[in-house]
């Protein structure tokens, strides 16, 4: 599973949320060896740490997450200023330089390799990989079990990986950029458009708008990859791979009775529901968390299926269960749903009990039950809409014809 971890993290390259980390990275690229590989540790570690932490629901991990990624925005917004302005950029590091002066007052290396790390260990705050099959699976274990030193390796693995593809891509740029023996006027430039760069994206991610940088991408094909490695590992994770792998056919056979839905913390748009309450609809139950970007793609479907079939007896259920800790926050969950603008009922799963009952492992994660409360067909990931909406229509004209179907 070690491999694996690290061959889906390699596959992130693919990812649309590698994105938001580029600028960041490739601003390092005229730096040496050693510094780039110092940001790429200081990533990989931080993603493993802040990863790990994100399954404990203790207050204190929540607003330490947040105050974090605070921190390494201000970090950002500096070192990006720092590009902009090489006379900013000796003033920033001038706190820095002091200090190894007055500690080794022979040599000024503590700043390189303190300043490499720090601008790594703010990336890794704000990085929140795409939770494809391989890294659902990690996370999806943490959840249920409880954090562990095994959880913290694959973590680690999966950050190795990712480390590797982005090291590749920055040491090849290095080399072109080497090649091409650009004159000091055009460095300075390509340095100040890399500052800019990541000043845009600070700001975004601050804002909170980075889900428009990457409302027009997809990570399907990521998913794709990462599901043929799965499939290629022998028979010891084959058991994984069947409950998170995507249905290729419309099966609409009767695969059990729909699980409880008791658990909930808290209920929005509506009281809580039950599964007696439901019986005679149609029913669509999504896993979802607001700051998946797989989430995001999928919602706008899921929302327009809520609307157009509401009249004919659907009922929509998001089911919230966090990924990440400032996804547990309240609040942050009813501001994001009236941002998106989804008006039916929306289950806060924070201890995972609806997640459990489902068995599920994936975000997002759909679930279609008849109006005799029988599941009859599951997606897992982006995609296949046309086969969903079909499936749709099917269960309604079921419910309106009062068909009974057989397991």
């Amino acid at each position: 599973m070690f491999l694996i971890a690290f061959l889906g993290g390699i596959v992130t390259i693919l990812s649309p949320c590698i994105l938001p980390v580029v600028p960041f990275l490739f601003a390092r690229a005229d730096r040496s060896v050693a510094s780039v590989l110092w940001t790429l540790a200081g990533l990989v570690l931080t993603f493993a740490l802040v990863s790990s932490l994100a399954v404990v629901s203790s207050d204190w991990v929540v607003t330490a997450n947040g105050v974090g990624r605070d921190i390494a925005l201000v970090v950002l917004v500096l070192f990006a200023l720092s590009l902009l302005s090489a006379r900013l950029g000796q003033w920033l590091m001038w706190p820095l330089v002091t200090l190894g002066n007055r500690l080794d007052p022979a040599t000024r290396r503590l700043s390189g390799p303190s300043g490499s790390l720090l601008i790594g260990i703010a990336t890794g705050l704000l990085w929140a990989p795409c939770a494809g099959p391989i890294l659902g699976i990690i996370l999806t274990s943490a959840m249920l079990q409880g954090p562990s030193a095994q959880t913290s390796l694959l973590l680690l693995a999966y950050g190795l990986g990712s480390a590797v593809s982005l090291g590749a891509l920055i040491f090849a740029g290095r080399g072109l950029v080497a090649r091409m023996k650009l004159s000091l006027p055009v460095t300075a430039w390509l340095r100040r458009i890399a500052g800019g760069a990541a000043l845009g994206v600070a700001v975004l991610i601050g804002s909170g708008a980075q889900s428009a940088l990457l409302a027009g991408t997809s990570s399907q094909g990521a998913a794709a990859v990462e599901q043929s490695l799965l499939s290629g590992v022998p028979k010891v994770i084959d058991y994984l791979v069947d409950s998170v792998k995507a249905a290729t056919a419309p099966d609409v056979s009767v695969k059990g009775e729909m699980p409880s839905l008791s658990g909930a913390v808290e209920w929005l748009n509506s009281p809580a529901l039950s599964n007696a309450s439901l019986k005679g609809k149609v029913v669509l139950v999504d896993f979802w968390t607001f700051d998946c970007i797989n989430c995001q793609h999928s919602i706008p479907y899921v929302n327009a299926w809520a609307k157009k079939y509401e009249k004919d007896g659907l009922v929509v259920i998001g089911v919230h269960t966090p990924e990440y800790p400032c996804e547990r926050v309240i609040d942050n969950v009813r501001k994001n749903v009236e941002k998106l603008g989804l008006n039916y009922p929306i289950a806060i799963d924070n201890d995972y009990a609806i997640w459990r009952a489902f068995g599920n492992q994936y975000w997002p994660a759909h679930y279609l039950i008849d109006a005799q409360g029988q599941i009859r067909y599951t997606h897992f990931g982006e995609g296949n809409y046309d086969t969903q909406e079909h499936v749709i229509k099917q269960l309604l004209d079921e419910a309106k014809a009062g068909g009974q179907v057989k397991g």
